[in-house]
């Protein structure tokens, strides 16, 4: 199956680092990033979910849950979480799927169903397309996703920037501008007409196009 923005996020039972979830119930009401990586003891993931870890608070200020999924055993997880320990210089705090069946890979679309069914002798390049990073919002739906080489290390901080354009772009009729960061000028939604946009935005905007209307973040 191919999922794309808005599709809902497949629901799945795994056992993690953190013992067993069902990912929907685990979510809650809350938003959730799942962040994939093709295989245990690689370097360039041992630095991300060590970002991660370290950049826990500021996810769980925007009342999001990250979750990491390895191909391979929640055992060989919990043996990679000291190196990860020692890189990052905090323990790992969120949990790690156990995908050595690669259920939740192929699930996501990550592999193909055709694939293999064990992690066993795979190599992280036979598992190169388990890169992805997907933003899940409180209604189950997916609200991003992004894919990434396995020789680049992933920006969660422009990742944390793109929750905040979605949580914001949730709650007020507006989107957000290219390199957007919090507090910066927001544009009008295209769906949103003039007399209707007096009455949302009383304090008025500024007029670039008569497409593309900027106004003040509504949360400043």
């Amino acid at each position: 199956m191919t999922l794309r923005i808005n599709d809902t996020a497949p629901n799945f039972t795994v056992d993690t680092t953190q013992g067993k979830i069902d990912f929907h119930n685990w979510l809650g009401d809350g938003w959730g990033m799942i962040f994939s990586h093709p295989k245990d003891f690689t370097p360039v993931c041992a630095t991300e979910l060590g970002a991660v870890a370290q950049l826990k608070s500021e996810f769980d200020s925007r009342n999001c849950k990250v979750i990491g999924i390895s191909v391979d055993s929640v055992e060989d997880h919990n043996k990679w979480a000291i190196d990860i320990a020692d890189i990052a210089g905090t323990t790992l705090n969120f949990p790690i799927i156990g995908d050595g069946a690669l259920e939740v890979s192929k699930l996501y679309d990550m592999l193909p169903a055709t694939e293999a069914n064990s992690s066993e002798g795979r190599t992280a390049a036979d598992n190169q397309t388990v890169r992805v990073v997907f933003l899940v919002g409180p209604d189950k739906k997916i609200k991003m996703n992004l894919a990434y080489p396995m020789s680049t290390g992933r920006n969660f901080y422009e990742l944390l920037r793109v929750i905040d354009s979605c949580q914001l772009t949730q709650q007020y009729k507006v989107a957000t501008p290219a390199n957007w960061q919090r507090g910066d000028d927001v544009i009008i939604s295209p769906a949103v007409d003039n007399d209707t946009a007096k009455e949302l935005f009383p304090g008025g905007w500024d007029t670039v196009k008569p497409y593309l209307r900027k106004v003040k973040d509504p949360t400043s």
